[in-house]
């Protein structure tokens, strides 16, 4: 008799709507410790691990000149792949290519500390912290320069998260509305209008950050380009896993774009300082491509790569391709 009411009671409760609520509480609370702990993990004590660091000078090997590069690295707990350049030129060209992250000069007892704030406002910050204890301590004539400050709109460097963190955010929250306002729209409808709001969304926050605001000065064409693609890649990632999952659709969204995806982008805290998984998968999710993007176009210009739009290419792509599918296996609104 008890196990017929138990069955009676458990049959009614899964019809109910008190099941998805009841997980829903569930979801939501774990959703709001991972939250927390993923950024404060990735971002709240930011650790040099291995930074790319040249060095010039024909002294780069003196006692003094190896006694400074063995204080820094055991100032900042950290090990410094130095890489060592017969001219500053060729130095300065390696920062442009974003393979260092600033400069040693060594000329005697001079050295000579070129930090480059565009490359990693965080690492700059943390390299010109540490070196003046550090010559101090080994008994050379130090002097600090930023060889690539940031944009004076930008003085902490983080613009450029905040950006992309509202293509990625309203991305997938402009998918969401389609499929519960616009419902009835056909599979190529839904990526056309995604594109739409994608390619307007893009436009409005170079808008509001450059024109509007001042704070950064964004390559108009390139920027847009950027900021369009990651909001639509956002939008079907968000689509192709409502198709997969229907209602609960936000739920890996959310885990892959926000808590996984941004802060592991490299955008509020530069990629050496984050913990080395983080550090490695970021650059392969969306927030990290574009992040990397818009970096190069801003302050990089000329050096622009292409992984990061593959990055980004490859995501909305597969994204389409599984709505595009396993839309006509499940038919009706989705």
């Amino acid at each position: 008799m008890d196990d017929d009411r138990t069955g009676h009671w458990w049959a009614a409760f899964k019809a109910s709507p008190f099941l998805p609520a009841s997980v829903l509480v569930l979801i939501l609370a774990a959703a709001a410790g991972l939250f927390a702990g993923s950024y404060t993990y990735a971002m709240a004590d930011p650790t040099p691990h291995r930074v790319p660091v040249a060095v010039v000078g024909v002294s780069h090997q003196t006692v003094r000149g190896k006694a400074f590069a063995a204080g820094l690295e055991q100032r900042l707990n950290a090990s410094l792949a130095l890489s060592f350049e017969g001219t500053f030129a060729r130095a300065a060209q390696a920062v442009e290519e974003q393979r260092v992250f600033g400069v040693i000069v060594v000329r005697g007892d001079d050295v000579t500390l070129y930090v480059s704030g565009a490359s990693g406002a965080s690492v700059a910050q943390l390299l010109s912290e540490a070196a003046p204890k550090v010559a101090q301590r080994v008994g050379v004539r130090l002097t600090v320069r930023d060889m690539k400050p940031l944009q004076r709109g930008d003085p902490r460097g983080l613009a450029l998260f905040y950006i992309t963190l509202a293509a990625v955010v309203i991305g997938f929250i402009g998918a969401v509305q389609l499929s519960v306002q616009a419902g009835a729209l056909t599979a190529w409808q839904r990526i056309a209008f995604t594109a739409a709001y994608a390619a307007l969304g893009g436009l409005s926050i170079v808008a509001a950050v450059d024109w509007v605001l001042g704070a950064l000065d964004l390559p108009l064409l390139e920027s847009w380009f950027i900021l369009a693609l990651t909001m639509f890649t956002s939008g079907m990632v968000f689509t192709m896993f409502n198709t997969l999952v229907r209602r609960w659709a936000m739920v890996p969204t959310w885990g892959l774009m926000v808590l996984l995806g941004n802060p592991s982008s490299g955008g509020a805290v530069s990629w050496p300082l984050l913990p080395s998984p983080l550090g490695t998968i970021g650059r392969w999710l969306p927030p990290g491509a574009s992040i990397n993007a818009q970096h190069t176009a801003v302050y990089f210009g000329g050096h622009q790569r292409l992984m990061p739009f593959l990055v980004l290419a490859a995501w909305a792509l597969v994204s389409c391709a599984v709505f595009l599918i396993w839309r006509d296996r499940h038919p009706g609104p989705s």
